[in-house]
């Protein structure tokens, strides 16, 4: 297999995992939503209806409905990074004398990230329930923007608490929700949002980490066989100095598969990083990620009554009433690590 083969095949693949994030990110307005639905329209008269049918049945089952596909798919790619690192990277590492600690970071941050992991696929993120609805609902203050009192679920037949929300794949109401993640199999909501932060951030620790021990290593490998300084000749017998190009098809070409986990960590650490970073500050500000993107498209319906429920306020709110539940970094820190716990009335 050439090296054109093989970068063909390595962009492909990174091109795809791009897509598949953003079709499946829950925005509809990317680019690759508008994409994919003047292809589906295109094809849709020549595909036949039972792929169709099997198409809408799978996209389905794995997106909307409760199921530990991605949570497998998460740990055949942890396995198979691990596998690889361990198989092929330890090895040289250690003959390039690197310390044991340092290579043994990685696996101490597998552990850390695995015990967040677990917190986040088992931890209740905080059900609304006919038995704890009274109590949660003087947890928080309606805002009357986006919370209003007063209003049931239509599904589970309870008054929404202040900044809850009915997940549709979890068929439950969820206290403080923030999203529906498919990797962790669960919502993300009052009770574990705390573990889902720091999940996050030793995953990128552990992706960064791992990354820089792979680049450290074909750095030296490079520097052993001396292609800095190498030259090679064309077809015309003129020779030529080794320059970037030459150097990365020679990785490519030599260490496969290591150049394409590099690939994917670097590609993982990003979205994640980029990720990570988003709801570190929604943590700062007090702010789910569900409250974030009511907020982009706020519906005012108090404007004038005859306006639609689609109707944008043309004033964007101010930003008092846009933070409405931010009480300072540091009580909104406190917030995510020690949730507010249910206040009970008694009667009178």
């Amino acid at each position: 297999m050439n090296f054109l083969t093989l970068f063909a095949i390595y962009v492909a693949v990174v091109l795809m995992c791009m897509i598949l994030v953003c079709r499946y990110s829950g925005h509809q307005d990317n680019p690759f939503n508008i994409l994919f639905s003047c292809i589906a329209k295109v094809f849709a008269p020549v595909t036949p209806k039972w792929l169709q049918r099997f198409s809408q049945w799978s996209m389905h089952r794995l997106f909307h409905q409760r199921n530990n596909m991605f949570v497998y798919l998460h740990i055949l790619l942890e396995a198979a990074v691990y596998g690889e690192f361990t198989y092929e990277i330890f090895g040289f590492c250690r003959e390039l004398d690197t310390s044991l600690t340092s290579l043994s970071v990685p696996y101490i941050l597998l552990a850390i990230k695995t015990f967040f992991f677990y917190l986040c696929i088992k931890k209740d993120p905080g059900t609304v329930t006919k038995k704890n609805v009274s109590s949660q609902l003087h947890i928080y203050p309606y805002d009357k923007r986006l919370f209003h009192p007063g209003i049931s679920c239509p599904t589970c037949q309870l008054i929404k608490p202040a900044r809850s929300k009915h997940c549709r794949v979890c068929n439950r109401c969820v206290q403080r929700f923030d999203h529906h993640c498919i990797w962790v199999n669960n919502c993300i909501g009052a009770h574990n949002t705390r573990y889902f932060l720091l999940y996050l951030l030793s995953l990128c620790a552990m992706a960064g980490d791992i990354a820089l021990l792979t680049t450290d290593m074909l750095l030296h490998a490079v520097l052993r066989t001396g292609l800095l300084g190498a030259s090679y000749m064309d077809e015309y017998g003129q020779r030529h100095p080794a320059g970037p190009l030459f150097v990365v098809q020679h990785l490519f070409l030599t260490f496969p598969r290591i150049v394409f986990m590099l690939g994917f960590l670097v590609f993982v650490f990003f979205l994640l990083a980029g990720y990570a970073l988003f709801h570190f500050f929604l943590a700062l500000v007090n702010q789910t990620s569900n409250e974030w993107f009511k907020n982009q498209g706020y519906t005012c319906q108090h404007c004038h009554p005859s306006l639609t429920a689609n109707h944008l306020c043309s004033t964007p709110p101010s930003h008092s009433r846009r933070f409405y539940y931010s009480r300072g970094l540091l009580q909104n820190l406190g917030e995510i690590f020690f949730p507010r716990q249910p206040v009970w009335k008694k009667d009178t």
